[in-house]
């Protein structure tokens, strides 16, 4: 697919744009990609005094400085979805929608560079343009789908069918069905057909922007489960570490043996190491706040 040099784009109004900086003309693709390469990139501490700026006092100046320091982002994450045949201006536009939205609500003592908070939104955006132009029936019911959609194109040669071996090295990789892959295939590579239901029952209605951001996908909640995930692997095992090889036995037998929680007995521990029950509950009760104190620093 090839792009005039002459499309618009016009994510901010003239006036904006010289006041953010912007010189010259911007009616053209190519000249608003050249304008926003030259603008400067922030540091780590320019990035974080600033975001503490719009946080505490909703300072618009460093909500635009943060904006134009990471147009360059949205510019290279439209590239890879040129393949589409949709407007390269518009996937940018759609972009810098989701970047705004981003910086908005960055917090800066998540621990993360903006960079990678917007890169969520971004997406977001873009792929919610993307599907409400393509119009396709039940594209991406789920989140294992979606991604099929968005990599399908990536990974074919050409024009021609995919192969049985890419089929399944795909569906594989992406941990879908290889019939999901061959039907997704079908469906690209087939006519338009309209994404509104033409059904009024409830059952067979669908859109697919009702599946594309789905609060699981929102970027704090993905900041979330990589930290809870991060604290259930690397944090637990710190934490055991931390005990004596009675304590830790008492731990792992009580509550790490079985995922429905059906550990041990306090009786069966207090036969097994010849004490009392209460003073295996003792050493159980002091080795969970050791392992809580330990465990503080992935919270």
């Amino acid at each position: 697919m090839t792009y005039s040099s002459t499309q618009t784009i016009t994510p901010f109004s003239s006036n904006t744009a010289l006041a953010l900086g912007f010189s010259g003309t911007l009616g053209n693709i190519d000249a608003y990609i050249s304008a926003v390469n030259r603008l400067p990139m922030l540091t780590h501490e320019q990035e974080m005094d600033l975001a503490k700026q719009l946080r505490e006092n909703n300072d618009l100046n460093a909500a635009q400085q943060l904006v134009m320091s990471h147009l360059r982002l949205v510019v290279s994450i439209a590239r890879g979805y040129l393949g589409y045949g949709l407007p390269h201006a518009d996937l940018i536009q759609e972009g810098n929608i989701g970047l705004m939205k981003a910086v908005k609500r960055f917090d800066p003592d998540q621990g993360v560079r903006l960079v990678s908070y917007a890169m969520h939104w971004i997406k977001a955006e873009m792929h919610e343009y993307i599907l409400k132009n393509w119009r396709l029936v039940k594209v991406a019911t789920t989140k294992a789908q979606r991604k099929l959609f968005f990599n399908l194109r990536s990974h074919k040669e050409g024009l021609d069918s995919m192969s049985q071996a890419q089929i399944e090295s795909l569906a594989k990789k992406l941990d879908v069905k290889r019939e999901e892959v061959i039907e997704m295939e079908m469906r690209l590579s087939g006519r338009d057909i309209a994404m509104d239901s033409q059904s009024d029952d409830e059952d067979d209605k669908f859109a697919p922007i009702a599946y594309l951001k789905t609060e699981v996908d929102e970027p704090t909640h993905v900041i979330e489960a990589q930290r809870y995930d991060k604290l259930q692997s690397e944090g637990l095992e710190t934490a055991l570490s931390k005990l004596d090889a009675r304590s830790r036995h008492i731990i792992e037998s009580r509550w790490l043996q079985n995922d429905d929680g059906s550990g041990a007995t306090l009786h069966e521990l207090a036969s097994e190491y010849g004490v009392s029950a209460e003073r295996i509950r003792q050493i159980e009760s002091a080795a969970l706040k050791k392992m809580k104190s330990a465990l503080a620093a992935y919270a």
